[in-house]
């Protein structure tokens, strides 16, 4: 049998296994999707029943095979989800949707109690997102539903509740805490005061390294605790470039620039323009800005189709223009983008009616997100970095249409394709390479 490591990755879209072996080579890939349930409310989410289902058989069914021994799990999902335990261990409520509404207007008395919400965005890293801070759902439950609240034992980060589905032990992260979840004080890198102040009983972060061994179907295996997927992306990187400071460029649904090597702290200017903190595995900020652009980009493929008559994926077709991206740059128009932080993430297809093809309107669509990516990266760059290099990874690390557009709009960097592939799944499995 081949000895591996069982990664766990969870997207909104896409849940999947994958074995890494001793050379850290995916062998195995197993990929699903799950249609969404509605919450008590009627808002959509994850299944999480049918989920949780999926992974053990998965993992079952692995070890029933005989073809791989699993030395070690790990867990890697998107941010910003809870889930909520009773005393006897079991899940209270669905699995929240971060997009389900919350306003903040509810919570002015909260946040004046810590210095105001500006105040109390730069010391926990975290820009007033609604339910993207999960400190926030945390309050809403409190608020709202006081039915589940009353039963609320414990409260983990969903790569730890997958990690405690085969432990049985409660477990945190600094990757999942340090996400802009609200409740991380990163001037004093430690829970926020209102943490005890709230009496909340969250459990304290570990190093990423740091697993279980737990018996599961009849062997023994070492469990890890989960990351945080963005976090996670930027792992394998930080492994194999050790001489050098870069930015990575994580793209998909959000495109995220993250800079592991800044020293500064988050500064109002930054917060206030879509700049945030996370975390390494080993408590080290990671400054970054975050943007919902890859959703832009998607809505947008969607209206582009249907106004033009034409596939969706007719963008993988088109040849690279550079004499239009350089047109396109020199006269810097706006259409489709706001001017400053976005918060309209329909497309709009009547602004389409101002293109007679669709290359024309879809290199605008592309020039303004790379605009918005590279604002980005300027923002999260110390006062004197020198940092150059810029490591794609993700869905976007293909558009050469959005590569030219970044090196058109900041010609002092290098842009490097990451070849790496399952960017946060690998930096999973890399956490557990001692348990081989």
């Amino acid at each position: 049998m081949v000895n591996v490591i069982a990664v766990i990755d969870i997207g909104k879209t896409n849940k999947k296994i994958l074995l890494f072996n001793e050379a850290f080579e995916v062998v195995y890939r197993n990929a699903t999707r799950f249609d969404e349930v509605e919450d008590e409310d009627g808002d959509p989410c994850d299944d999480i029943a049918s989920i949780e289902n999926w992974i053990q058989n998965e993992i079952k069914r692995i070890q029933a095979e005989g073809t791989y021994r699993i030395k070690a799990i790990n867990f890697s999902t998107h941010g910003a989800s809870l889930v909520y335990l009773d005393k006897n261990g079991d899940r209270i409520t669905p699995l929240y949707n971060y997009l389900k509404p919350l306003d903040l207007d509810d919570y002015h008395e909260f946040y004046d109690g810590y210095g105001g919400q500006e105040e109390f965005a730069r010391k926990t890293a975290s820009p007033a997102y609604g339910m993207l801070n999960t400190g926030l759902q945390i309050l809403k439950l409190q608020k709202e539903k006081p039915e589940f609240w009353n039963q609320v034992h414990t409260i983990l980060h969903y790569p730890q509740y997958l990690s405690y589905l085969f432990t049985k032990k409660v477990t945190a992260d600094f990757t999942s805490v340090g996400a802009h979840t609200a409740t991380w004080d990163f001037d004093t890198m430690q829970y926020h005061k209102w943490v005890s102040d709230y009496k909340l009983n969250l459990p304290t972060p570990q190093n990423g390294k740091d697993a279980i061994v737990t018996h599961f179907n009849g062997q023994d295996i070492v469990v890890g605790t989960g990351l945080h997927d963005s976090s996670s992306s930027i792992l394998p990187i930080l492994e194999t470039e050790k001489e050098k400071e870069f930015i990575l460029l994580s793209t998909g649904t959000w495109i995220i620039a993250m800079n592991p090597f800044s020293k500064e702290t988050l500064t109002h200017h930054q917060l206030k323009n879509n700049c945030l903190c996370f975390m390494t595995p080993q408590k080290q900020q990671i400054k970054s800005s975050m943007q919902f652009l890859g959703k832009i980009h998607e809505v947008y493929l969607k209206a582009l189709s249907t106004y033009f008559k034409v596939d969706i994926d007719t963008h993988l077709d088109l040849e690279l223009n550079e004499t239009l991206c350089q047109e396109l740059v020199n006269t810097n128009a706006r259409v489709f983008l706001s001017e400053g932080i976005d918060s309209d993430f329909e497309a709009h297809p009547y602004l389409l009616t101002n293109y007679k093809t669709y290359e024309a309107a879809y290199y605008q669509l592309v020039f303004e997100i790379s605009k918005k990516v590279i604002q980005g990266i300027d923002l999260i760059l110390d006062e004197n970095s020198a940092i150059k290099d810029i490591y794609i990874s993700g869905g976007f690390n293909k558009n050469l249409i959005f590569i030219s557009f970044l090196k058109l709009l900041k010609t002092d960097i290098e842009i490097h394709i990451s070849d790496c592939k399952n960017e946060s799944a690998l930096g999973a499995a890399l956490m557990m390479k001692s348990y081989f």
